[in-house]
């Protein structure tokens, strides 16, 4: 049913300035609500105002600590679905667990697919969710998803630092999709490196297909976690006689030596979105750079609360 009232937007305590920049985005004040734990660190959630028969946006990306801040989102859902809640959306700009999308080997877990379940089992009426590490993780769900992608945001910035198109590099073969569809909207080339992880967290730069000898580059991925592998690559591109290396990354996991890693790498600049917030050695990396997605997500929120069309969203 159409609905005349604003949305009701709810965060828990993942990244509480992503939701206040929605909420300024949409003029709407953020939703009443208590998060937080008792003494034997169980979590306690109490919503602070009335939710019944309303739209119910929930911010909350699961990213570090990952347990704590997805168990938010998990028992704030089942308080919206009990207060009676009309539509309960979980917006998850960071969806964590992602990287287990399927079984690569024996005996291992599928946790994109079990976090799924866990969110419908909620109570979750539709997830929002922003550059997934894998799209196919759509398919894990029974309710409706909506996957929007940085990209306009990136592209905005892109076109701005850059007077000729630079070439769009993808540090890996996995990437060639996403470092293309930046490369097609900017009219620019495009190269690839070939590279071979010997395990987790760990890879090995072995060749560059394109040509980047005297160009600008910029290196395009979903999230910089450890950053082994764009520091790598930016190192490759170099190597092979780049003029220079920038870097975008949706998602700033930016964990263990990440930031010793960029600040001792070629890199220029790497600009990463909010949607996980930075940490405070990350925020005193002068390479780093913040771009908002909280425009974007809050226009989805708008369109779905009025049940207009997101499709223009879905770059």
């Amino acid at each position: 049913m159409y609905q005349t009232e604003a949305p009701l937007i709810f965060t828990g305590n993942a990244n509480r300035p992503l939701a206040e920049a929605i909420t300024e985005y949409l003029n709407a004040p953020l939703g009443k609500s208590e998060v937080g734990s008792f003494s034997d660190g169980e979590i306690m959630v109490e919503i602070g105002e009335n939710v019944r028969g309303r739209d119910v946006f929930i911010v909350q990306s699961t990213c570090q600590p990952v347990n704590r801040n997805l168990m938010e989102l998990l028992i704030m859902i089942d308080a919206m679905r009990r207060a009676s809640a009309s539509q309960i959306v979980a917006v998850i700009p960071y969806y964590g667990y992602a990287r287990q999308d399927r079984k690569v080997k024996p005996r291992t877990p599928i946790t994109a697919k079990l976090v799924s379940d866990m969110l419908s089992t909620s109570g979750a009426s539709r997830v929002v969710a922003l550059d997934l590490h894998a799209g196919q993780i759509q398919g894990f769900f029974n309710i409706p998803f909506d996957h929007l992608y940085a990209a306009p945001v990136i592209l905005d910035d892109m076109r701005r630092r850059f007077e000729r198109p630079p070439v769009i590099v993808s540090p890996d073969a996995g990437g060639t999709e996403r470092a293309r569809a930046y490369s097609k909207r900017l009219k620019s080339n495009l190269a690839v490196i070939d590279k071979r992880r010997s395990g987790p967290n760990q890879c090995e730069i072995m060749n560059i297909i394109g040509e980047v000898e005297e160009q600008d580059t910029v290196l395009v991925d979903d999230m910089i976690d450890t950053a082994g592998t764009i520091t790598q690559a930016a190192q490759a591109l170099m190597d092979n006689g780049a003029r220079r290396v920038l870097a975008y990354a949706v998602h700033p996991v930016l964990s263990g030596p990440a930031i010793e890693r960029i600040e001792a790498s070629p890199i220029e600049k790497l600009m990463v979105t909010d949607t996980i917030p930075l940490h405070e050695a990350a925020r005193k990396c002068d390479k780093i750079k913040v771009l908002s997605v909280a425009p974007l997500l809050g226009e989805a929120i708008r369109r779905i609360h009025m049940q207009d069309s997101v499709t223009s969203l879905f770059v």
